[in-house]
């Protein structure tokens, strides 16, 4: 979620073309301007509020671009903000490795607020998997997805089981919520995301903003806990409400994952926003959720070909949050929408503090290796012993000079050059 980069277009003017996500100067007031969104019904899109703004995804460097530092602006890079370096070490690593840009290393980015099966998506990885595979000569492609970036590579093969066969390779699946995040994502739709804390959260999207864009996305929806999983303990939201009509009477109310639909219909009841002097409502969408009991269904439904090995990393021993309380005994919720404005607490499970451990590794398919790193959910991406375990599995290794940047290709000998393609 929030793993490329989006810029925005025009359709009046061919020449504007903006950042909005990520950026660090003017966050908030692009994002607002640019990124909030509708969800269609009709078309399964989510469509930005202003009808003349396309929110694309750019695919310059071959698709690394979007995937690499987040927010590549000389602000950034002047005072190393590591908090937008997505791919980036990652990215360095596999040329260091004898890997070319546009030969055997592409990137796919994608509209993070869409769906997971969406057309589009769809669509771009089967165009980018014909590339990569082309373009080193025939040699099948070896996948690494992040996070959600997993359900939509899962979405990919149980939609084109056939294609998937054809042109992969392998797929290192890291850090994915196979069946959702559920103190992450249950509170999100409720109160917001933040990427940031502290000083730095000041020069970044606030909650609030980014918490009116979740609730007409259907990724999020689609990464809610898997109410048909059997959690070894079901995940559940509690709240301390107050009863006017029992003398104020204060009970803990608890809602499992199949209950919170009604709990996110009366807390957003009166959710909205106000867009160029317009007021727009933003009620839970029952839309966007029937869409993604679609897609649940889609995602198990997915096999992995025989001919496909599949590795997983999953990020070990940090608090992950889990079961979600709003209010307490001496500060209960009267109306359920103050739940919007309240700061949760959690129980914690084991996980990367973003997906627990039990989502991370619940997949069902035979993997080859599944293996705990200690690491959280966006350090997974530069830690270096998942890139070991990435060169073990890709066959590769460094240039024994070290790390190069990412501008060099290094002419490597050929027994060094990647067998596969690496997408």
């Amino acid at each position: 979620m929030g793993g490329s980069v989006l810029h925005a277009r025009r359709r009046s003017d061919p020449k504007f073309d903006l950042r909005v996500w990520v950026r660090i100067l003017l966050a908030d007031l692009e994002f607002k301007k640019y990124l909030w969104s509708l969800y269609n019904a009709q078309t399964g899109y989510v469509e930005s509020l202003d009808d003349d703004v396309e929110i694309v995804v750019p695919d310059d460097d071959h698709g690394l671009f979007a995937i690499d530092v987040l927010d590549p602006s000389w602000f950034v890079e002047l005072l190393h903000l590591t908090m937008v370096y997505h791919f980036h070490d990652m990215i360095d690593m596999l040329l260091d490795c004898g890997y070319e840009k546009g030969t055997t290393l592409f990137g796919y980015g994608y509209d993070f607020r869409q769906s997971n099966r969406i057309d589009k998506a769809m669509a771009g990885l089967r165009a980018k998997l014909e590339t990569a595979y082309k373009a080193s000569g025939g040699k099948k492609v070896n996948i690494i997805s992040h996070s959600m970036g997993g359900l939509l590579v899962r979405c990919f093969m149980s939609m084109n089981h056939d294609i998937f066969s054809k042109y992969v390779n392998k797929w290192i699946c890291i850090a994915c919520p196979f069946q959702g995040a559920p103190g992450c994502i249950n509170d999100s739709l409720l109160t917001g995301l933040q990427f940031v804390y502290g000083f730095e959260s000041f020069f970044f999207v606030s909650r609030w903003a980014m918490h009116q864009l979740l609730v007409e996305c259907p990724s999020i929806y689609e990464m809610l806990p898997n109410p048909n999983f059997e959690w070894k303990e079901k995940p559940i939201v509690q709240v301390w409400r107050k009863n006017p009509e029992k003398d104020g009477t204060v009970k803990l109310v608890l809602y499992e994952a199949t209950d919170c639909v009604s709990l996110f219909e009366e807390a957003l009841q009166n959710n909205e926003l106000n867009y160029n002097g317009k007021t727009i409502a933003l009620p839970f969408n029952m839309s966007i959720y029937k869409w993604a009991t679609e897609t649940r269904r889609i995602l198990e439904n997915a096999e992995l070909p025989d001919t496909v090995s599949f590795y997983s990393i999953h990020g070990t021993s940090y608090e992950t949050p889990y079961d979600v309380c709003y209010g307490s005994e001496s500060s209960p919720i009267g109306d359920l929408s103050e739940v919007c404005r309240t700061v949760p607490t959690y129980t914690y499970v084991d996980g990367d503090c973003t997906v627990p451990v039990e989502s991370a590794t619940a997949d069902g398919f035979p993997a080859k290796e599944r293996v705990g790193v200690r690491a959280d959910h966006r350090g997974l991406l530069c830690d270096e012993n998942v890139f070991k375990l990435l060169k073990k599995w890709l066959g590769v290794s460094e240039n024994a000079r070290g790390r190069v940047s990412k501008s060099q290709i290094m002419d490597m000998p050929p027994e060094r050059i990647p067998d596969q393609a690496s997408l």
